[in-house]
């Protein structure tokens, strides 16, 4: 069916949400983008339930305002960003909005639905890079210090902290890391990234040894069918651990460890890459552990290990303790 082209293990309920309103976009038109960016895009399920429900939105804009998507202008998408910007959407949110509006527009180009794109001057909100927020060893460390590893939660958890810190994985990538994809003999883990791209991340031997631990304690975990190849996986359940599952007991953890920052599993990426380039490793080879596609998203890490520069000279140089002896 289509659902199983869409995803063969779970259907998305956006996407299923999106292709029953499409208002006066007909539904062949919307099951066939979807499928294009499955399919020829190669957008993960996560990315299409995040363009579905941006698309959702474009939809009921023109259902509630009787617009005809074939004939839309400039003038109605501005109306359109202005909407969304009084409902209380946030710039960076309305910029990643107005991204899918394009792509769907460019679709409908290829497929020659419409004869000229209308978005092709629509102007996206104006961002300023928002630097990530990054956390010292020590309160990795202490994290990590908070976990009772006298169950077998708190050693799997504990596990996945390493994981995250020393591999700099992104959230999917975690929690869809298979058995086999381990090279622990030769130091080495397989990812599979955006766009169903493959990476081979070296992993440390602190990382490699709570692999081996949490790895003896899951042999005695009765896991479900078609979750035995994934690495972490929930005692209760048998089934490979959830996003939301690492969100919870990560802050979880934070907020017994006494961290005030808001941090994510993402919190985790961050600092790896962060504290790789603070030690001298070379930006492209950061690049390429991250899996990142432009060397320019890499580059914010350099912001990063600047702005941790310039407080250790405020702190540190001469000149920055004598401005702060008179200041006080």
């Amino acid at each position: 069916s289509f659902y199983q082209v869409i995803n063969p293990i779970e259907t998305r309920m956006s996407i299923k949400a999106t292709i029953s309103n499409t208002g006066n976009v007909p539904q062949d038109i919307v099951k066939r983008y979807i499928q294009y960016l499955r399919l020829e895009r190669s957008y993960s399920s996560n990315t299409l339930d995040a363009y579905c429900k941006d698309l959702q939105k474009l939809f009921n804009f023109y259902s509630d305002n009787g617009i005809d998507f074939r004939t839309t202008t400039l003038t109605d998408f501005d109306l359109f960003a202005g909407n969304l910007r009084d409902e209380g959407i946030s710039s960076r949110s309305l910029a990643r909005i107005l991204s899918g509006v394009r792509s769907f527009y460019r679709f409908l180009m290829l497929e020659k639905e419409i004869e000229q794109d209308p978005t092709e001057l629509l102007e996206s909100p104006k961002i300023g890079n928002k630097l990530p927020q990054v956390l010292s060893v020590d309160e990795i460390d202490n994290i990590q210090g908070a976990i009772d590893l006298s169950k077998s939660e708190g050693i799997r958890d504990h596990c996945i902290i390493e994981v995250l810190y020393s591999c700099g994985l992104r959230i999917s990538e975690l929690t869809n890391l298979q058995i086999s994809d381990l090279f622990l003999n030769e130091g080495f883990i397989r990812i599979h990234g955006k766009g169903d791209k493959e990476r081979l991340v070296p992993i440390s031997a602190k990382a490699i040894k709570e692999l081996k631990i949490w790895l003896d304690v899951r042999k005695h975990i009765e896991i479900q069918s078609g979750h035995q190849d994934y690495v972490f996986v929930s005692r209760t359940r048998g089934k490979k651990l959830s996003r939301i599952s690492l969100f919870v007991f990560i802050r979880k953890y934070a907020q017994k460890a006494g961290i005030t920052k808001e941090i994510s599993p993402h919190t985790f990426r961050h600092s790896f890459a962060t504290h790789l380039l603070q030690g001298g490793a070379n930006l492209r080879a950061v690049q390429e552990m991250l899996g990142h596609e432009n060397l320019g998203t890499t580059e914010i890490y350099m912001h990063i290990d600047i702005t941790h520069l310039r407080e250790g000279i405020l702190t540190c140089h001469p000149r920055g303790i004598r401005k702060t002896t008179q200041n006080t």
